[in-house]
């Protein structure tokens, strides 16, 4: 509704600012309004104008109708469960630091939405606003509960700005056209929005690698360098020697950042042309010197990062700390194939090269190198030789003592393996430095890997010291152990016999810890019940 104005309604005898300020001073100082009944009388009257004048708006035009999600929906049960955890996503901290023994519904919410997709079922129309707004709050869960809102959940948003988040970064993927609709996927790509563009990328070169490549192609040149950058590293996936010559052009790009991830991802390319380049000039480095009582592995780093080293991504200047001669080493070696490095080193195998002493002190930098180059070639002999052994001492043996660079060469080893090799570390150090080799294990976690993790856990609680200290592979036990071993843990949510030189009360916060562990993954078996149809 719009106002008209006093004229067109008549302004009587006073105005209604007149009225407003006599109202505000009192009659007595503006004697001009009349005495208080004959200015209550010219308010009513002023009143009944203001209103009749009030006219009707121009109606706005009617949101389109929200696209169809032909998902099916989400069981009765399944879909009260939702509400509840999106009614305690933020729920206030526990007071004290204690976190009682019931479940925190809010760390369950990412687990229950991917079950939900994997499930491929339907977000309920009156829960969408709720969804959007647990997304808006919470970027672990936005993904997920985007992908779980869906068209509907996209369409939903261009109503209500504070969730504008969904349009740049939703998918989109059940409004993308088929990927073999060369024209809607060409009409998509010249005028969809960036979200959807990367998310039609993404789509066309799942089924087709090389139809994705000819459609960055078309508008390569004409692309924002942060947004060529992300187009780029779409390429990961499926990457194959077809590519080589697109990533060879984008060494040639404007942006340092495209022309760097254009090179690593040459650089995993074992077969390529920069693989070979930079195979020569690692190998320069890089020798095995027999003088000795012991073969020993010797380094000369580059004396200088020349423009052809450059172009191939090498970056010259070195951050904050690194000196520049060691920092174009581990450039060349990681980038360069793996193997490039038994016949380089006298035919050795990988465990043995990686055993062998390296001179000068170049040990810790070859090796990091070594890794970076495992994992960007996705080399399972590699990262079995450079983590070592599980049982030995961090630092001692072949193989790193990083734990970020173990967690990293683990991600390239098969499920079983992996959940193996940390379920032997955890029984031979336990678990003071394994929550970040936990992070890369498949959730549930196998077997024997829960079983160490609560094994060790039986075994802190015995010696006295308090939970806290492993509060967060605790949480990770409640989002990651198979909910079938709730069953086992029973024994262990009774409050034990103090010992001598224990904490005090550590038992019964050990006892309410295993309590909510073992009432989470209940909860966790009932919401794998309700989500299934």
């Amino acid at each position: 509704m719009t106002r008209a104005t006093i004229e067109d309604v008549g302004g009587g005898p006073h105005s209604w600012e007149e009225l407003v300020t006599a109202a505000l001073l009192g009659t007595d100082r503006r004697p001009a309004v009349g005495p208080p009944g004959e200015l209550l009388d010219a308010a009513a009257t002023q009143t009944l104008r203001r209103r009749a004048g009030l006219v009707p708006a121009v109606a706005a035009e009617r949101p389109s109708a929200a696209p169809p999600d032909e998902r099916p929906e989400l069981p009765d049960a399944a879909r009260r469960r939702l509400a509840l955890l999106l009614a305690d996503r933020s729920a206030p901290a526990h007071a004290g630091g204690r976190r009682g023994s019931a479940p925190d519904l809010g760390e369950l919410l990412p687990q229950w939405l991917a079950l939900a997709n994997e499930r491929g079922l339907r977000a309920p129309a009156a829960l969408l606003p709720t969804l959007l707004d647990a997304a808006r709050a919470r970027t672990d869960v936005r993904p997920q509960a985007l992908a779980f809102a869906g068209p509907r959940g996209v369409w939903l948003a261009g109503l209500n700005p504070e969730w504008r988040f969904a349009l740049r970064g939703g998918s989109g993927s059940a409004l993308l056209p088929d990927p073999k609709d060369t024209a809607s996927v060409q009409l998509l790509w010249d005028e969809g929005l960036f979200a959807e563009r990367v998310a039609l990328l993404g789509a066309v070169r799942a089924d087709d690698p090389d139809a994705a490549r000819a459609l960055l192609a078309t508008s390569w040149a004409t692309e924002r360098a942060e947004d060529r950058l992300l187009f780029l590293d779409s390429l990961r996936a499926g990457l194959s020697t077809a590519d080589e010559p697109f990533l060879e052009q984008a060494l040639a790009d404007r942006s340092r950042n495209v022309r760097a991830t254009a090179a690593e991802l040459l650089s995993a390319l074992p077969a390529s042309a920069l693989a070979g380049r930079m195979a020569a000039r690692a190998a320069s480095c890089v020798s095995l010197d027999r003088t000795g009582d012991e073969a020993v592995i010797s380094v000369e780093a580059p004396h200088e990062c020349d423009a052809a080293m450059q172009r191939d991504g090498v970056v010259p200047r070195p951050p904050t700390g690194r000196g520049e001669r060691s920092w174009w080493l581990g450039q060349l070696v990681e980038s360069a194939p793996l193997g490039t490095w038994p016949r380089r080193l006298g035919g050795r195998t990988v465990a043995a090269i990686v055993a062998l002493p390296v001179a000068d002190d170049w040990g810790d930098e070859l090796h990091a190198a070594w890794c970076r180059a495992a994992v960007r070639q996705r080399d399972p002999e590699w990262a079995r030789a450079l983590l070592g052994a599980p049982a030995a001492p961090p630092g001692e043996g072949a193989g790193t003592a990083s734990l970020a660079e173990r967690a990293k060469l683990l991600s390239v080893l098969a499920e079983p393996e992996r959940a193996d090799w940390v379920a032997r570390f955890i029984s031979a150090h336990g678990l003071s430095e394994a929550f970040q080799l936990l992070g890369v294990c498949v959730v549930p976690w196998a077997e024997a890997l829960g079983r160490a993790v609560v094994d060790a856990l039986e075994i802190a609680r015995d010696a006295g010291s308090y939970p806290w200290s492993f509060s967060g592979v605790m949480g990770l036990a409640e989002r990651c152990l198979d909910p079938a071993e709730a069953g086992r843990l029973e024994g262990l949510t009774a409050t034990p016999p103090e010992g001598e030189g224990a904490s005090p009360g550590a038992g019964g916060y050990w006892a309410e810890a295993f309590q909510r562990l073992v009432a989470t993954l209940r909860l966790r078996e009932t919401m794998h019940t309700e989500l299934t149809p």
